[in-house]
């Protein structure tokens, strides 16, 4: 959502006093002032709530040039690989927010009290930047946002706790009375028009809403800024899309690590390739790749396996195992890991290498044969000397379109070539299944 926002300019004033606003938010950049809602009647009257740039969660309203509310969070929001669950809450008694079910308490700044917000007054609401896109735009994925004006509504209303996992998760047919200025917005794909009766719909004001996989229902894998070793990579498009920033290697990962079941990843060689033997696409054992500290090859990692756009497949000591189909810019590698069998496939285009056949299971048609004992992330590791070379990772939910939106056996996912039977595309629900 980077450089998009969306906005409302309500047809009267709702109660500006009582009112409840819900979505679920996943953060691809950190680090920045990002807007998540503003209301700006002039430079001394507004209302923001948005994350600060050493990102914590703010809540604050100006009337007059003063600061009558304040809630600024102690904690930091830094996890781009989940959705978070925000709840703010005013009342005429205080100000309140929540965060996956649970009422934050510990605050940097806390000042409350009987407060009109502008926010819901009948001017411009704007959603994911300053007010009319002036600036501090989000950067990540919102879901399901849910506004009801004149009501104080718990957490509760929009997520629950998994009877199993004990995490929070969404409710996607959240039940209240929204009253005259509430909407629902982004619950179902990406339609910024109100899905309630309300017909209270928002307007883009900039930029492009996509519509994308990954939800709070079912969160997809992305690759990981967080990693230690993805220093000085920029990330982009929900960090699907990696661009090395200086002339070392970077190996970057994938945000889920797989230690069983049957996976399937497309990773799009974007541009600037050219068949060289810079950039290689493949998986890393976890347990040491976490425990490194310098940023190199992928194939100089313990427990790796790498196939490079030269065509050279190697092994973690460096060594070349074999020569494979070389791929440059447009081409989708394709990469189908076996962790049942230990067994690893790449594709070009569709068609596998060495004449490989993920499903032929313990038999590894093809393969190569992957070290037992750790789980393992699926990577990528590029180089920007010779030219600035960017891949898009595909782990179903892409940040370019297909042609043909291939789905796997689940019928989860969006690819350009059908994942082989039996593999599935990195998200929650097939991790819970199959992982």
């Amino acid at each position: 959502m980077a450089n998009t926002y969306i906005n409302r300019n309500f047809s009267n004033s709702g109660n500006r006093t009582i009112w409840t606003l819900s979505m679920w938010v996943k953060r691809s950049k950190i680090g920045a002032e990002q807007m998540l809602a503003h209301a700006y009647q002039g430079s001394n009257d507004y209302t923001k709530i948005r994350f600060e740039s050493d990102d914590i969660l703010t809540f604050e309203n100006y009337t007059g040039g003063s600061r009558n509310i304040a809630k600024r969070t102690n904690r930091m929001f830094r996890d781009t690989n989940a959705f978070y669950h925000f709840v703010f809450v005013n009342t005429p008694s205080a100000q309140t927010i929540y965060v996956n079910g649970v009422q934050e308490t510990s605050w940097r700044t806390n000042t409350t009290g009987n407060v009109s917000t502008w926010w819901n007054h009948n001017i411009s609401n704007t959603m994911f930047a300053t007010v009319n896109g002036g600036s501090n735009y989000f950067d990540g994925i919102a879901s399901h946002v849910h506004f009801c004006d004149g009501t104080a509504l718990a957490p509760t209303v929009f997520g629950e706790t998994d009877s199993t996992t004990g995490e929070w998760k969404i409710k996607t047919a959240p039940s209240f009375t929204l009253g005259t200025n509430g909407f629902i917005i982004l619950k179902d794909g990406n339609t910024i028009t109100d899905q309630s009766a309300n017909s209270n719909n928002f307007s883009l004001g900039g930029g492009t809403i996509t519509v994308t996989k990954d939800c709070p229902d079912n969160v997809f894998a992305t690759l990981n800024p967080l990693m230690p070793l993805g220093s000085n990579i920029a990330y982009s498009n929900g960090n699907l899309t990696i661009t090395p920033g200086t002339s070392d290697y970077k190996t970057t990962a994938s945000s889920i690590a797989v230690g069983s079941g049957k996976f399937y990843t497309e990773f799009k060689a974007v541009s600037g390739h050219n068949g060289s033997t810079d950039v290689s696409i493949g998986i890393v054992g976890a347990d040491t790749f976490l425990a490194s500290t310098t940023s190199k090859a992928m194939s100089a990692y313990t427990n790796a396996f790498s196939y490079g756009s030269g065509g050279l497949v190697k092994q973690y000591n460096g060594a070349t195992i074999r020569t494979d189909a070389t791929f440059t810019n447009g081409n989708i590698i394709g990469i189908a890991v076996d962790m049942d069998n230990l067994k690893l496939y790449w594709s070009k285009n569709g068609t596998y290498n060495n004449s490989g056949d993920p499903t032929s299971g313990s038999t590894g048609t093809g393969a190569i044969a992957i070290t037992a004992g750790q789980p393992y992330y699926i990577c990528a590791a590029t180089i920007s000397s010779g030219g600035v070379k960017v891949f898009s990772a595909n782990f179903g939910s892409p940040p370019y379109a297909n042609s043909s939106s291939a789905a796997d056996g689940n019928g989860f996912g969006d690819f350009e070539y059908a994942p082989p039977s039996g593999y599935f595309s990195l998200n929650t629900k097939n991790l819970a299944e199959y992982g």
